[in-house]
Formats: structure tokens, sequence, C-alpha cells
């Protein structure tokens, strides 16, 4: 058998290459925790590592084509240097098995979304056996809470509540693939926000297949809004956020939960998919647009001002000039904050596949760049709004790509904006001023001055700056000897952005 201490891996690098939605993003953190518990050490920038291991997204349609293509491109990287192992997990791995393989023999590992855990021992097999190792579980033994994390944010986190999915939608290959959903007890949510908050984590975003339906697996249809109600009661957590919920299982309860509850932040993405009933029909999703606008109207009326994002997607199998129109017209009646938007892609697998009436892809374009057109308008009208507005933020790092040459920082506001402010110092924020230091993790109040669709600025002198144990957190990190690691979104919804192009639709 082989070798399984941490000393046979003692030294080797790794790198995470990550697509798709929050939850695999989130798996991809417990991927690394895994891997430097193990022994292994992050990959200094530039350089070569010992594994590199691919978590995959096999929702859209260039999935396979982007796994393959980076697979290829690895090929001769691995013939130069004999030690170095590829992996390959999620969603696509557990769609495509030992077709990975085959398809690229220099793969030394698949593994699939319900058993992370094996990774490190699958490598070791894998190493001392000089034979690719292909291991497939069809559900869940072990809730992946349980594994050991290397978090991306040393302010923000994503908990996990619930894996898997009850629904059936047509064009989502989800439930296929991380099964049925089961979840959490809230003792064991409740204690990892804690501890979190321990750390200096300031906001959590609660992360679910389909948030909102949590407790079902243990027959408590309001359990939701009671875990909103229990964060509201944790000392020093002081932003609660979740995603993604799905429409025919959000209740009232939860409203209320989330307008009494001072930490639920006043923001929600709620995928729509589409405007027409006879579309949300062929779809299989179990709410029509009435139902839906009276979801916002509900929560309007309790929190006037949430910010409202959403999922779209355009040409779905049969979708007519009117049923498009339709769409427009819910876009144009909420006034969404921002949108992710999607044109249709056939998945093998999906009930949607096999439909008639595809609609040809020129088509699908054009009314692709027409509701991106429609949503910048409304997206920059609602941004419009906000310019005079005082805002708290929560200092972000990596979510402001000109910062350094704007010298402005960037952060997130109660309601999720993104807003890039004036910091009066040096473009890293770090050189002393009349506030102090301002670093991520820290909260900032500023008055907002412009907009944009996708964005807003605060140009004006910061007018108040809160340093936080977040930002405490975030300079401890700054300053261990451990390899810089690139940047990685946390995947909330950027709002106003029109589309994103590594995330899946949400349900």
């Amino acid at each position: 058998m082989p070798d399984d201490s941490a000393g046979s891996v003692l030294g080797r690098t790794y790198e995470v290459r990550t697509f798709g939605c929050q939850m695999n993003v989130h798996d991809s953190e417990r991927i690394a925790g895994m891997l430097d518990v193990r022994g292994y050490t992050p990959v200094a920038a530039g350089a070569v590592p010992d594994l590199v291991v691919f978590n995959t997204c096999a929702v859209r349609e260039n999935a396979d084509n982007k796994l393959y293509g980076s697979l290829a491109n690895l090929a001769p990287l691995k013939r130069a240097h004999p030690g170095l192992q590829i992996a390959v997990g999620g969603c696509l791995a557990q769609k495509d098995r030992a077709a990975i393989v085959d398809r690229a023999p220099w793969v030394d590992v698949v593994f699939g979304t319900h058993n992370l855990a094996a990774l490190p021992s699958l490598l070791d097999r894998a190493r001392f056996t000089d034979a690719a190792q292909v291991e497939i579980l069809e559900s869940l033994e072990t809730f992946p809470s349980s594994l050991p994390t290397r978090r991306d944010s040393a302010y923000a986190a994503w908990v996990a509540i619930s894996v898997g999915c009850n629904n059936t939608c047509t064009f989502c290959i989800v439930p296929a693939l991380r099964g049925k959903e089961t979840d959490r007890r809230p003792g064991e949510i409740l204690r990892e926000i804690a501890a979190l908050v321990g750390e200096g984590v300031l906001e959590i975003t609660l992360l679910g297949q389909n948030v909102n339906s949590y407790g079902v697996d243990f027959g408590d249809r309001l359990a939701f809004g009671k875990l909103l109600r229990a964060c509201g009661e944790i000392e020093g957590l002081e932003r609660v956020r979740f995603t993604s919920p799905h429409p025919a299982a959000f209740t009232g309860d939860v409203v209320e939960a989330m307008a009494a509850t001072a930490n639920v932040m006043p923001s929600l993405h709620m995928p729509l998919q589409s405007g027409s009933d006879r579309i949300l029909r062929l779809m299989r999703r179990s709410y029509r647009q009435e139902r839906y606008l009276s979801i916002i109207d509900q929560v309007r009326a309790a929190i006037p001002r949430a910010a409202i994002t959403t999922d779209i997607i355009v040409g779905f199998p049969g979708e007519t000039e009117q049923d498009f129109e339709d769409t427009l017209d819910v876009v144009r009646q909420v006034g969404f904050a921002g949108a992710y938007t999607f044109q249709y892609s056939r998945r093998p697998g999906t009930p949607a596949a096999d439909l008639g009436d595809q609609i040809p892809a020129e088509v699908v374009q054009e009314r692709y760049q027409r509701l991106v057109a429609v949503q910048d308008e409304m997206s920059l009208r609602g941004n419009e709004c906000q310019v005079g507005q005082i805002v708290d933020l929560l200092v972000a790092a990596g979510e402001g790509r000109k910062d350094e040459s704007t010298g402005r920082m960037s952060g997130r506001a109660e309601d999720n904006r993104l807003v890039h402010f004036r910091t009066m110092s040096r473009p890293d924020g770090l050189a002393p001023e009349p506030h102090g230091p301002i670093r991520p993790g820290d909260v900032v109040t500023v008055q907002v001055t412009g907009a944009g669709p996708h964005h807003l600025i605060a140009d004006d002198q910061v007018l108040r700056h809160r340093r936080t144990r977040a930002g405490d957190a975030w300079e401890g990190r700054l300053f261990r000897t451990a390899p810089a690691r690139p940047a990685v979104s946390l995947g909330l919804p950027r709002v106003g952005a029109p589309a994103a192009p590594d995330r899946s639709p949400s349900c």
C-alpha cells in the first residue's frame, strides 16, 4: 500500500483552478485546506506547481471545451516535469468520469462532487502506482463542512448550509451531479459562523443550491427564516447574505426575518430565468410571472432600500419574440440592480436538450444584446439614484481592477453595490492619512459622487474610517511569508454586471 503520511508530500506545491458557481468556489477552499493540512503549499506566482487541481462546472456548453483545452495546454508541461500531477474534480468530473482519462491520459486523478475528502489519498495512490485513479461516489457520505478550509478572504466567508437540489429544472444538470438536497443542522452552522467571527470575519454568505429550501431534509419549512434570525444573535457578525434562493420556496417568514434582523443585508439575488409563463412551464420552474413580481413587491415593502439582482436565460427552446418581450417587461418593471444574463446552452443529459424548436444562435445573440442593453439602462438608472447618498462600505481586496491607477480602493455597500472610493493616500491605501491606514476588512463611510451601470464612485474625502478585527486579520495575512495567492472573487453578484463568463446560472 502507498505511504499515506504527510511526509511523502512535504514541499510539494499546488494550484487550484476553479470554474463555475459559488459552490465550486467554496469547494475549492476546502480542497486547498485539505492540501495544506496534508503538507502541500500554494505555488509561488510564476512557478511550476507539483499539482494542478481543476474544480469544474458542467452547466454550460463551453465547460467541456474549457476543461479539455486547459488539460491540453498542460500536456507539454507534464512531459517536461514528470512529477507534475493533474487532478480533475467537480461537476464535469462527476458527469464524464473515466472519459476524462480516455481523452486526456496524462490526468492522474478524477474525483466527483461527493468525495472531495478522497483527493489526497487518490493523489498518493496515483503517484505510487503510476496509474490514473478515478473515484466517483453516487451520494454524499460526509458533509464537506467537516473538511479543513483555506479561505480566500480574511473578512468575508461562505458558509454552506446545504448541498444538492430537489428541483427538476429542464435546463439544469446540477441535481444529477450533486444529488438530492442534504441540510446541515442549525447548531452546526451557527458554531461554524461563530468560529469564523472569532477569526475576524465580519460578513458571511449562507450558501445552498436552493438556499431558502433549507430545512426540507429535517422537516422544518420555516428553518431558513429561523436561521437568519439566529445569525442576528451572533455578536461581532456585522453582515449576513445568502444565495441563491428559489422563488417557489420564498415565503413571507423569510421576508420578515430579513427585515427584522439587523445584520441581514438589504440585498437579494432572486433568479428569474424567464418572464414568460409559457417558458417557465417548459423550464419546469414552479412559479409564474405574477408570483415572482409579488415576491419583489413584498421585499420592497418590507425593505425599501433592498437592491435586487437576478439570473436570466435567453433563447430557451421554443422561446418566441413575445416570450422574450415578457422577460424584458419584467426587467423594466422590477428595475434590477444587476443581472447575470446567459444565452441558453444545450447540455446533454438535461430534458431541455431533447426539446424541439432550438433557437438559432444568431437569434439568441440578438436577443441577448437587447436584454443587456435594457438591463444596463436599469442598472444605471438605479445607481444614479444613489448619488449623494452616505454609505458604509466593507473594504474589499481585488474588486477594483483600476484602483491602483486611479488612486482608489473598493468596497461593498450594505446593499452589495460595488463602490470605488478615493482614499487620500497611496493607491494601496497603506500610507498614513487622517483616518489611519485603510485596509481590506475595515469599514469606511463615504458619500457617493458618481455612478456607472456596474459601480458607484465616491471621490470626496472618506467621512469615517473604522479599523476592524477583519482588517487586522487581513493585515496578518499580508505580512505572512507564505506565497501570495491570486485574488479569487467570492462570487457575490457584481451588482449591475450584465454577464459573468465563469458563473453558472442559479436555480
